[in-house]
């Protein structure tokens, strides 16, 4: 398994979206959307990418041409299907196991709904040992703000997860 994580740099969107974004639910232009993709595929070979939905449903994937749902994890025991995770303050999480991969969307709502732990029993459930993962570039929690009801309800789950803003 080979990792990938892209920044910015090197599509054709506009502003606000430059340059190289693969999100085709913020507003770019659908052009845009398909031709970033187009080139990230002709360098990596099939890709697929999730409609997320800041959940904790995953999908398991049986083929490069299948329709998928909207979930936040794609699973696959294929090894010539990559799978594309997208994110800007969420956490993106690759995990590989001896015949199994996934790619987690981890937000808010998948954190303190166990979605890494989910995808991990489905992976096992595969077939999948000897686990190893990477977690991509995320906002930190000192600049990502949220209401008291938010942060009682995930540092109570994990209370590791406690941090302040520069706000306090």
């Amino acid at each position: 398994m080979f990792t990938l994580f892209t920044d910015r740099f090197g599509g054709v969107s506009a502003s606000p979206y430059d340059y190289l974004n693969f999100g085709d639910h913020v507003g770019d232009n659908p052009d845009h959307v398909a031709a970033n993709r187009s080139s990230l595929i002709a360098r990596v070979g099939p890709t697929l990418f999730m409609n997320q939905v800041h959940g904790d449903k995953f999908h398991v994937v049986h083929s490069a041409d299948e329709q998928i749902p909207m979930c936040d994890a794609l699973i696959t025991t294929i090894p010539a299907i990559n799978l594309a995770v997208q994110v800007a303050d969420c956490i993106p999480l690759l995990i590989h196991g001896d015949s199994v991969v996934a790619a987690v969307h981890v937000g808010r709502k998948g954190l303190v709904n166990d979605i890494a732990i989910k995808v991990l029993d489905e992976m096992k459930r595969l077939g999948g040992k000897n686990f190893q993962a990477w977690i991509g570039p995320h906002i930190c929690g000192s600049c990502y703000e949220v209401s008291q009801g938010v942060f009682d309800e995930v540092t109570s789950k994990y209370p590791e997860s406690r941090s302040q803003t520069t706000k306090g």
